[in-house]
C-alpha cells in the first residue's frame, strides 16, 4: 500500500535527478578548436616572400608558400602606403605574429592584430 501512494510523489524528483545527471556531460563537452596560431617562420632570413600596403593601418604578407597573413597596426603609418620598402621587426624568435611589428621611415609600429587570409589582399578601387 505504501508503495502504491508514494510512487506519484517521488515520480517528479526521479525526473529532475535524472536530468541533474544529464546536464553535467553535456557541460563537459569539449570546446571547439582553437584557430592555427597565424605566423610567419623565419621572417628575420627571408621567410616573408612579398608586403602589400592596404592603408595606413594595414598590411598583408605572403610566406614563402603563398599564404596571405594581414597585419593591422596600433596607429597609423601615415607614410606606409608610399614605403618602397618597410622594416620587420620578428624579434627575439624570428617569426613574424601578433607580437611584431615593421619600422616605415625609422618609425616602429607594433601590431594590434595578426591573422591568416584566404587569400590576396583585395584589388584597389580605378577611380574614372
Amino acid at each position: 500500500m505504501l508503495r502504491k501512494t508514494l510512487a506519484p510523489v517521488l515520480a517528479p524528483f526521479l525526473a529532475m535527478a535524472a536530468g541533474a545527471l544529464a546536464l553535467p556531460a553535456a557541460a563537459h563537452a569539449a570546446p571547439p578548436p582553437a584557430p592555427p596560431r597565424a605566423e610567419i617562420p623565419f621572417a628575420d632570413h627571408g621567410g616573408v616572400d612579398n608586403w602589400r600596403a592596404v592603408s595606413d593601418r594595414e598590411i598583408w604578407f605572403e610566406d614563402l608558400h603563398h599564404r596571405w597573413y594581414r597585419a593591422i597596426l596600433t596607429s597609423p603609418a601615415f607614410d606606409l602606403p608610399y614605403a618602397e620598402y618597410i622594416g620587420i621587426d620578428a624579434r627575439p624568435s624570428g617569426t613574424l605574429d601578433k607580437f611584431g611589428a615593421i619600422y616605415v621611415h625609422g618609425q616602429h609600429y607594433p601590431f594590434a592584430s595578426f591573422e591568416a587570409m584566404p587569400g590576396p589582399p583585395p584589388k584597389k578601387a580605378r577611380h574614372r
